[in-house]
C-alpha cells in the first residue's frame, strides 16, 4: 500500500470510522475525488478505508479529518462519549423579539454542525429587517417546513410563498428573512446545517 494503513480486522473499528467518514463525505456533497483532493489522501486509500478494509494512521486519519474541516477528536469522536439528550420543553433557551418567537430543540454538543429551532411568527410579522446580515456562516444551508399558516421566505430580492405542509431548503448564508402575510400566526421548524455547502 503507498499510505500507510494497518489490515482490517473483524475486531477493528476501522468499519465505523470508515462509514463515519463516507457519512460526513456525502453529508458535504463530496465525491472521493473531491475528498482526495481536499484531503492530499488517495481516492483509493479513501475507498479502502469508507469500506473498513484498512485502518488509517493517525497521519491519514488527521489528514481526511482536515479535507472535511474536522478536528482529528472531531472525525473520530474522541472528545465525546455516546449522547442521548432529551431537551425539555421547559428547558429549551427562548428568544422573542417583536412578532417573532423562537426556541432552541437541539442542544450544544461538541462537533455539532446542525441546529433545529420552532418559530411562531404573528401575523403581519417578519423575522429580522430587510438589511441584516447573513446570520450563518459560509456554506450553510436552511431548511424550513411551515406546521401551521402561511409564510413567505424573501431570499435577497426573490419571494417564495408557504403554505402549511411546504418545505423550502436554501442557502442560508445569503440575506434573508420570514413574513407572515396571513390571518392567523405562523408555525415553522427551522434546520440549519453548518458550513457543508462547497459550491
Amino acid at each position: 500500500m503507498s499510505e500507510a494503513a494497518t489490515v482490517y480486522r473483524p475486531s477493528d473499528p476501522s468499519g465505523r470510522v470508515g462509514r463515519r467518514i463516507r457519512s460526513l463525505r456525502e453529508a458535504r456533497g463530496l465525491s472521493l475525488r473531491d475528498l482526495a483532493e481536499r484531503s492530499g489522501v488517495s481516492a483509493p486509500m479513501l475507498s479502502q478505508v469508507e469500506r473498513g478494509e484498512t485502518s488509517p494512521t493517525l497521519a491519514v486519519a488527521e489528514k481526511i479529518a482536515a479535507g472535511l474541516t474536522l478536528s482529528l477528536s472531531q472525525l473520530l469522536r474522541l472528545d465525546e462519549g455516546k449522547h442521548v439528550t432529551v431537551v425539555k420543553p421547559a428547558s429549551r433557551h427562548r428568544v422573542k423579539r417583536g412578532g417573532h418567537q423562537w426556541e432552541e430543540l437541539t442542544p450544544p454538543l461538541p462537533g455539532q454542525r446542525a441546529t433545529v429551532t420552532a418559530h411562531t411568527l404573528r401575523a403581519g410579522a417578519r423575522t429580522g429587517a430587510g438589511d441584516d446580515p447573513p446570520l450563518h456562516e459560509p456554506g450553510s444551508r436552511e431548511t424550513v417546513v411551515v406546521q401551521s399558516g402561511r409564510l413567505a421566505l424573501l431570499v435577497e430580492t426573490d419571494r417564495y410563498e408557504l403554505s402549511e405542509g411546504d418545505a423550502v431548503t436554501f442557502d442560508a448564508d445569503l440575506a434573508h428573512h420570514f413574513e407572515n402575510p396571513g390571518r392567523t400566526e405562523a408555525v415553522f421548524i427551522a434546520v440549519v446545517t453548518a458550513g457543508l455547502r462547497t459550491t
